[in-house]
């Protein structure tokens, strides 16, 4: 299963806002990468906004170029608006709401339990980070004592975040349910996601 391993510091720095989560660098320079950095002050057109808050979301949600541009075409296929639709398909995939959960620190390493089966829904397990999970599904983390391992270390990192009210989360029995899909409002998107179908649909 593809995932990006590149340099993570640059495209923070490129796109301007710490994908990755903090980064000492992005503070010190906040500007894009390469000698020219400090003085590419121009602005940019249309197409290179939309290029970059197109970016911004792929990289946060760990997607591929062309897993990413699947969800857009989902998104595209639902009544509704297409840039909140493509929010909330995002925002439900089993690795973020594990994320969302705790379960895990990073994305990244949420995409990593569910890869490695570790996590099961409804009682059964799912090793597929893009599985859609849908209202009053079960989320946990299996009964192992590795998995319940990983799960503790996740929720002992994640205590600075809080757990979205749309998400309900038993500590104790390393489970979680999710309550309903969420709004736009619960949602906050580190890219334009407007922007984003601009982009696509040129």
């Amino acid at each position: 299963m593809a995932r990006y391993t590149g340099p993570r510091t640059r495209i923070s720095r490129r796109l301007g806002v710490p994908i990755f989560g903090a980064s000492k660098y992005l503070e010190r320079r906040p500007y894009p990468p390469g000698v020219h950095g400090p003085k590419s002050r121009r602005k940019n057109t249309d197409y290179a906004v939309g290029l970059i808050e197109k970016q911004k979301l792929r990289y946060y949600y760990g997607l591929m170029e062309r897993q990413f541009r699947n969800v857009y075409e989902q998104a595209l296929k639902t009544r509704g608006v297409t840039g909140e639709t493509m929010l909330k398909i995002l925002e439900t995939r089993l690795d973020s709401i594990v994320y969302h959960l705790g379960f895990a620190s990073t994305r990244p390493s949420a995409r990593q339990m569910v890869v490695h089966g570790h996590v099961r829904v409804n009682g059964r397990k799912v090793d597929r980070p893009s599985f859609s999970v849908k209202p009053s599904d079960i989320v946990e983390v299996k009964d192992k004592t590795v998995s319940r391992q990983m799960a503790t270390k996740g929720l002992e990192l994640s205590t600075s975040r809080a757990v979205p009210d749309w998400v309900t989360l038993d500590r104790e029995a390393f489970k979680g349910t999710v309550l309903r899909v969420p709004s736009r409002e619960d949602i906050q998107p580190i890219g334009n996601e407007q922007a984003v179908v601009e982009f696509y649909s040129r």
